[in-house]
């Protein structure tokens, strides 16, 4: 096990990149293998494409389920680790990976976190969620500051003239969170229709009703401010009409989009924007770094969740012996192993 003594650094034996299906069943195959493992993801939640893109969708080819939905998979992932109490770090992307030992790696994120691994598992899928940007021209000289795809602390939007704008779970979940704490908050949407729960919606338009908080149709099409800070927002009406809405900062939730990301700047061996890796562990070109899921590439590779979980399997065999360099790896079955049994509290 790594030393744990330095409380600003996370220590742990393996890093997962990613919390989706494959990154969620490498914790089990690693559990089973006393590999302690934390799991860092850019969404807010764990599942990956299956919770963001098609949490209601059916999937039919994961072995012994006929048919299972993205979020009863995630789910069904998240209880059969439950005994191996895994670390989630959720809105975060890692932003560089620097080796310090053999194998040893220092990992950031973009929110300040620094981690020590021995190994890295990198299961992002086809690479990171990145929020998709308005087509506001000069957003970018806000972004950060004043304007922002993702909320990390909510304390930061106490007091503020908010200014939220879309119409799906996202806009919804923080226009009801946000609200209470925020000196005025506007919803902005570009029809009446939302892509959100109803009983959200109903929240929303109670709060609305109230007076407590203001939703109107239209669409931002620009930006005053100066260095950084936005002061108004123009706001385009359906009618074509201009108005102004005074905001201290704004939130678009217009969805994401699938970005290779920092993934291209560590000085992994790629082709086409995957990673190689050779198909005894599922291993890129750097040692102590593997690959498993949509994000690997090698002859034969069919971008199925069922072949994830495969690869994340052999990669736990190799991982064992970075981690317990001295010690013998001895193969056990679930089914028949009392001490795996022990292990998943069923023995």
């Amino acid at each position: 096990m790594l030393d744990t003594t330095n409380a600003s650094t996370i220590k742990t034996d393996a890093l997962i990149i990613g919390a989706g299906p494959c990154g969620l069943f490498a914790v089990f195959e690693l559990g089973l293998l006393d590999i302690k493992a934390h799991l860092i993801d850019i969404l807010d939640k764990p599942g990956g494409q299956c919770a963001e893109l098609y949490p209601e969708k059916p999937i039919y080819d994961i072995p012994g389920i006929p048919m299972v939905t993205g979020d009863g998979l995630t789910k069904g992932l998240l209880e059969q680790i439950k005994p191996f109490g895994p670390q989630f770090h959720f809105g975060e992307m890692v932003q560089t990976i620097e080796r310090i030992g053999d194998p040893l790696f220092r990992v950031t994120t973009d929110a300040g976190k620094v981690f020590e691994c021995k190994v890295v598992i990198v299961a992002a899928g086809g690479g990171s969620f990145q929020p998709k940007r308005p087509p506001i021209p000069g957003i970018e000289a806000y972004e950060a500051k004043s304007v922002y795809y993702a909320v990390r602390q909510m304390e930061q939007f106490r007091g503020k003239k908010l200014l939220i704008a879309g119409g799906g779970d996202s806009a919804l979940d923080w226009t009801l969170n946000l609200a209470p704490i925020a000196s005025h908050l506007t919803l902005l949407h570009r029809r009446q229709e939302f892509r959100a729960a109803p009983d959200s919606v109903n929240k929303m338009m109670a709060l609305a009703g109230e007076g407590k908080i203001d939703f109107v149709l239209g669409q931002v099409s620009s930006l005053e401010g100066a260095d950084g800070q936005v002061s108004k927002a123009i706001v385009k009406r359906n009618d074509g009409s201009n108005f102004e809405i005074a905001c201290d900062a704004i939130l678009p939730f217009f969805g994401l989009t699938m970005k290779l990301g920092p993934v291209a700047d560590w000085g992994l061996k790629l082709n086409d924007d995957l990673i190689e890796v050779e198909t005894a562990s599922f291993e890129s070109s750097e040692k102590g770094i593997f690959a498993i899921g949509d994000i690997n590439t090698y002859p034969g590779k069919l971008k199925l969740i069922l072949c994830g979980f495969h690869e994340g399997a052999l990669a736990a065999q190799k991982i064992h012996r970075y981690v317990y360099p001295d010690k013998k790896l001895t193969f056990q079955y679930t089914t028949s192993s009392t001490s795996l049994q022990k292990k998943l509290g069923v023995a």
